[in-house]
C-alpha cells in the first residue's frame, strides 16, 4: 500500500515538475505569485463588484437553462396548457413557451424568477459601483478606462434587461414595446426605416425574434468587458483609502476567499427570494395584444428614468419644418437623456481638463474634501431620481387621489429646481464637514464633560485626536499650489480657456488644504500651525 502511495506521489510530483518546466507553467506560476503578493484594501464598498458578479453568474446559468424551452417567435398558437383562464386563447409562441416554463417544466418558475431577480439586482450593483467610484475619485488617471468600461457594463445591463423584459410577450411587455415603437417613429427622417428594421413590419412584427439575439449577446459582451476591466485594474496597484495602516489583505487567498463567500451568499439569497417572492406573473397580465394596453403598467425600475423623461414633456411640443413634423415630446427627452449619459461617461476626462491635473492618483478622496465634485454627483443623482419618480406619476396620482396633472407639474418643477438646490446644499454640507474636521484638528473632539475653572467659568473638555486619526484627516490627495495657480489662470483672448479657468476656481474654492506636518507629534498647537486654511 505504501509503495502504491509512493508511486502515485511520484507521478504527481513528476507531472508538476514537467509542467513547471514549460513556458505556460512558468508564466502561470509567476502570475499566481504576483496575485499572492498583491494587496487589496478591505472596505465595505468592495462588495458591490461581488454582488454584480453573482448576479451575472445567476443570469448566465438560468439563461442557459431557459434556452431549452423558450421559443422566440411572434407566431400565433392556441393555448392549451394547465392554466384554465387562458384555455383556447390565441397567444404567441413566445408567451406559450414562457407559460410552459412557468407551469409545466419542473422548477421552471424558480429558474425564470431567479433570472428576473438577478437581472433587477445587476444594474443596482453596477450603479452603486459607479457612485462609489465617482465620489471617491477612483475614476482619475490611471483608471479612467476602468470608469468607461464600468459605464459600458451598465449600458449592457440595461440593454439586456430591456430586451429580456420584452421576450415573454405578455400585456405588460407589449405595452412597453408599443411605447418604443412610438419613440422610434418620432425620430425625423430615419424613424420609419428604423422601426421597420427593429420590428420587421407592422407592430408587433417579428420583434421577439429580433430582440432574442440581442439578449443572448449581452452576457458574453459583459464577460468581455469585465475581463478587460480586470486586466486594466491588475496593471495598477489598487487605490488606498486615507489614513495610516490601510494596507489591506493579500488578493490570494484572503481577498479571493472573502469574495467567494460573499458570492455564494448573494446567489443563495437570490434563490431564496426567487422561491418565495413572485416576480412578473405573466399569467395575470395576459398575452400581448396590439390594440390593448395594461392599466397602470410600469417598466422595470432600471428603465424608469427613460419613461419618466417622456412623461415630463409639456403637451403640444412640436413644430413643422422641412416638410416634416418634429415631435419635441420625443426628441427633447431623447436629447436630454443622451446628453446626461454622455456626461457621465466623459466626466473623468472633463474634470481632468478643467483642473489640468494629469498626475496618477492612488489615494481615494473623502467626498467632503471635494465639495464641487460631490455636489455634481448629488446633482446627477437628483436629476436621475426625478426622472425615475416621474415614471410612476399615474400610480402616485391613483394612490393619493390627486390629479395626475398636479403630480406631473410637481415633478417638472423638481426637475428644474431640484438639481441646482441639491448642488448648493451638498457643497455647503461638504464645506461644513471640512470646517468640523479643521476644528477637531485644532481643538480635539468634544467629550461632553463640563468643568468649572478657578475663575468660575464653565468649559467643555476637549480631547486630542490620536495620531492615526490626525493622519487620516491630513492625508489628502491635493495638487500643489503652483498647479492650482496654473489651473485657475487663463490666457487672454481664449474663451474656452477662460471658461476652464472659471470652472477650476469653482473646484478649488474654499477647500481645506492641510500641509503635511513636519513630524508625528500629537501636540495640537504645533500641528495647528501647519494647517493652511483659505478663507472661503
Amino acid at each position: 500500500m505504501s509503495a502504491t502511495q509512493e508511486r502515485r506521489t511520484g507521478f504527481t510530483e513528476r507531472a508538476a515538475e514537467r509542467l513547471g518546466r514549460t513556458t505556460a507553467g512558468r508564466r502561470g506560476a509567476a502570475f499566481v505569485a504576483e496575485l499572492r503578493g498583491r494587496v487589496v484594501p478591505v472596505h465595505w464598498t468592495n462588495l458591490f463588484g461581488v454582488v454584480a458578479m453573482a448576479c451575472l453568474l445567476v443570469i448566465t446559468v438560468t439563461g442557459v437553462i431557459l434556452m431549452f424551452w423558450y421559443t422566440p417567435s411572434n407566431a400565433t398558437v392556441t393555448y392549451d396548457g394547465p392554466y384554465p383562464t387562458l384555455l383556447g386563447a390565441q397567444v404567441s409562441e413566445a408567451y406559450a413557451s414562457t407559460m410552459r416554463i412557468s407551469f409545466e417544466v419542473p422548477v421552471g418558475l424558480l429558474v425564470r424568477q431567479a433570472h428576473h431577480w438577478a437581472a433587477l439586482l445587476l444594474p443596482a450593483a453596477i450603479i452603486a459601483q459607479l457612485l462609489v467610484t465617482f465620489f471617491t475619485g477612483a475614476f482619475r488617471r490611471p483608471r479612467r478606462a476602468g470608469w468607461v468600461l464600468l459605464f459600458l457594463l451598465l449600458v449592457a445591463a440595461l440593454a439586456g434587461g430591456w430586451s429580456g423584459y420584452a421576450l415573454p410577450d405578455d400585456m405588460l411587455s407589449g405595452t412597453g414595446l408599443r411605447i418604443v415603437e412610438g419613440i422610434v417613429l418620432g425620430i425625423p427622417f430615419v424613424g420609419t426605416p428604423l422601426k421597420d428594421l427593429l420590428f420587421g413590419g407592422a407592430f408587433p412584427g417579428e420583434i421577439i425574434a429580433h430582440l432574442y439575439p440581442l439578449h443572448l449577446a449581452v452576457v458574453p459582451l459583459m464577460a468581455v468587458l469585465i475581463a478587460v476591466r480586470a486586466a486594466l485594474l491588475l496593471r495598477h496597484r489598487p487605490p488606498r483609502f486615507a489614513g495610516p495602516g490601510r494596507t489591506g489583505v493579500p488578493l490570494l487567498p484572503t481577498a479571493a476567499a472573502r469574495a467567494g463567500g460573499l458570492l455564494l451568499i448573494v446567489m443563495g439569497v437570490l434563490m431564496v427570494i426567487s422561491a418565495t417572492v413572485t416576480i412578473n406573473p405573466i399569467w395575470l397580465y395576459g398575452p400581448a395584444s396590439p390594440g390593448d394596453a395594461g392599466a397602470g403598467s410600469q417598466p422595470d425600475w432600471y428603465t424608469g428614468f427613460l419613461d419618466g423623461a417622456l412623461r415630463l414633456v409639456p403637451p403640444g411640443w412640436e413644430l413643422v419644418a422641412f416638410d416634416r413634423t418634429w415631435t419635441l415630446a420625443v426628441l427633447a427627452p431623447l436629447a436630454v437623456v443622451t446628453a446626461y449619459l454622455l456626461l457621465v461617461a466623459a466626466y473623468p476626462f472633463i474634470e481632468e481638463w478643467i483642473l489640468g491635473d494629469h498626475r496618477e492618483h492612488h489615494l481615494l478622496d473623502r467626498p467632503r474634501n471635494t465639495p464641487t465634485r460631490t455636489g455634481v454627483g448629488v446633482t446627477g443623482v437628483v436629476f436621475y431620481g426625478v426622472l425615475w419618480g416621474a415614471a410612476s406619476a399615474d400610480v402616485i396620482a391613483a394612490a393619493f387621489s390627486v390629479s395626475i396633472e398636479g403630480v406631473v407639474l410637481v415633478f417638472q418643477l423638481l426637475l428644474l429646481a431640484g438639481p441646482a438646490v441639491a448642488f448648493a446644499l451638498t457643497r455647503r454640507v461638504c464645506l461644513g464637514l471640512q470646517r468640523r474636521d479643521r476644528d477637531m484638528l485644532l481643538h480635539g473632539f468634544e467629550t461632553g464633560r463640563i468643568v468649572r475653572l478657578p475663575g468660575g467659568e464653565y468649559v467643555e473638555v476637549h480631547e486630542e485626536l490620536d495620531r492615526d486619526e490626525r493622519r487620516r484627516l491630513l492625508d489628502v490627495d491635493r495638487p500643489a499650489t503652483a498647479a492650482i495657480a496654473a489651473a485657475t489662470t487663463a490666457p487672454r483672448g481664449r474663451p474656452l480657456e477662460r471658461l476652464r479657468a472659471r470652472l477650476a476656481r469653482v473646484f478649488f474654492d474654499s477647500r481645506l488644504e492641510p500641509a503635511d506636518p513636519p513630524h508625528d507629534s500629537v501636540d495640537s498647537e504645533r500641528d495647528a500651525s501647519d494647517l493652511r486654511i483659505p478663507v472661503g
